[in-house]
């Protein structure tokens, strides 16, 4: 078993954007030093929000003033906010240095979302670069603010919280939907594990849910792959999934913010983020386990008047779908009728107006039918998958079961580590749960395990069972 050094000087070699990246007890003593060494002669404005400027923004405040490094601050006034596009735009101000006009988007209640395509300036030694301080909302503003304006960034985490600080990418709500924006990840990171070990246990628990994220994650991979759609990327799959096993396998030491666990749950974190680098694409990391959460964010859910995290959102997608593929191993595949199915396979349009239905009352009504007719495979195509998948199922599923740990091994995980592991935890019922499945099959263009159930007709023999007595999530 390689150590830790040698996993992130690998990692570092296949990513695209990220060439630093320390981590370590008292690493934020470097941030000076690796701003000079990546931004020789910028000025710095280090970006924090009302809980983590006391946490660490204020000490990297004073120890780049301290180097001599020009230094702003700006801190977010929100005790709670989304990665919503309001924000970009306030982020997009701030690396102008408009600070008054930042602020007066910041408060703004009833700001009108500006074009998406506009965003950018030319880039400029002029701007400010942008040093985040906090969690993933913050990491992501400053991601994709930076890319507005051609150029990186510096983030120092505050919570082992999600993947993003390190991923391709910004998940981002524009226009009532949440999307994922192209952009590169930061040239650095640094990573201070006494920080991030002293943040509030929820936040640990989250990104120990998001990170156990990438075991379903990883057997929806491995389908699309079988069928041809997404390719696994070899440097981008063993980069984290050689090691994942490893990383989530002290839920205790995670639970008791034990440094060495944190460092473990941070890193794999890390990794993640770095595949997604290398795919240039978030498949490496997330699948229908984080499509429950985009749902929940799309339609502004709060519990008891708060908004839930990410991983918290994440968690009972994860759990929900290690159920459904325990529903799918239990299927014999190899007694398929690909003839009657394909012969049954709707058209196009009859998909499309599918999708109109199923999100008709959502907030963005036409999402569904856009991806829908990206991802719609003809009779032709389903044929070729169904005819494979009857075949090979025996390979397929061993192959299968070696990824996907049980809903009862997650469950169990996440209840020691402290993660949500029943849907009223985040307060959702399970018959909504149910309820969300068609959202989540149509909700992006990629392949996914409930794509391959419609065509193959199992697709209500995985669900059903999952919410039946005895099931998972029983009603």
């Amino acid at each position: 078993m390689i150590d830790s050094k040698e996993r992130i000087a690998r990692a570092l070699a296949i990513s695209t954007d990220t060439k630093v990246f320390e981590m370590g007890q008292d690493a934020s003593a470097l941030a000076p030093e690796v701003f000079t060494k990546c931004f020789p002669g910028r000025k710095a404005v280090i970006v924090a929000d009302i809980n983590t400027w006391p946490v660490l923004g204020e000490r990297v405040a004073a120890d780049f003033k301290a180097a001599g490094i020009p230094t702003d601050t700006y801190i977010i006034d929100k005790k709670e906010f989304h990665a919503d596009w309001k924000y970009v735009e306030m982020t997009d101000l701030i690396v102008k240095g408009d600070y008054t006009a930042a602020k007066a988007v910041e408060n703004d209640e009833n700001h009108q979302e500006g074009d998406a395509e506009k965003a950018f300036s030319q880039s400029s030694d002029g701007y400010n670069v942008l040093v985040s301080v906090g969690s993933g909302v913050i990491n992501d503003l400053c991601k994709l603010s930076s890319y507005h304006h051609g150029q990186s960034y510096l983030t120092l985490p505050t919570a082992a919280s999600v993947d993003g600080y390190s991923s391709f990418g910004a998940s981002i709500t524009y226009q009532g939907s949440k999307q994922t924006f192209t952009c590169p990840a930061p040239v650095a990171i640094v990573a201070d594990i006494d920080v991030i070990a002293h943040a509030p246990k929820h936040m640990t628990a989250a990104g120990y849910a998001d990170l156990a994220a990438k075991v379903p994650a990883g057997a929806e991979w491995i389908i699309a792959d079988f069928v041809g759609s997404e390719p696994i990327q070899d440097d981008a799959w063993h980069v984290l999934q050689d090691y994942l096993d490893g990383f989530l396998s002290d839920p205790e030491g995670v639970a008791a913010g034990e440094p060495r666990a944190i460092a473990d749950l941070f890193e794999g974190l890390t990794l993640s983020g770095f595949a997604m680098q290398a795919a240039k694409s978030s498949r490496p990391a997330s699948c229908c386990d984080h499509l429950f959460s985009h749902i929940l964010d799309m339609v502004g859910h709060r519990f008891e008047g708060k908004l839930q995290s990410h991983g918290f959102q994440v968690a009972i997608g994860t759990l929900t779908m290690c159920a459904v593929f325990d529903e799918l191993f239990k299927l014999d595949l190899t007694v398929l009728d690909v003839d009657s199915l394909v012969d049954s396979w709707p058209s196009l349009e009859q998909e499309q107006d599918r999708a109109l239905e199923v999100f008709r009352d959502f907030p963005a009504p036409n999402l569904g039918y856009i991806q829908i007719s990206q991802k719609y495979g003809d009779k032709a195509a389903v044929r070729a998958e169904l005819s494979r998948l009857k075949a090979e199922w025996p390979t397929l599923k061993e192959r299968l079961q070696g990824q996907v740990y049980s809903f009862e091994k997650m469950q169990k995980l996440f209840r020691i580590a402290g993660a949500p592991y029943e849907t009223g935890h985040i307060g959702v019922s399970r018959a909504q749960i149910r309820d969300m499945f068609p959202k989540v099959q149509l909700l992006r263009a990629r392949y996914n395990l409930l794509d391959l159930a419609m065509r193959g007709g199992f697709y209500d023999a995985l669900v059903e069972p999952v919410f039946a007595r005895g099931g998972a999530w029983e009603i």
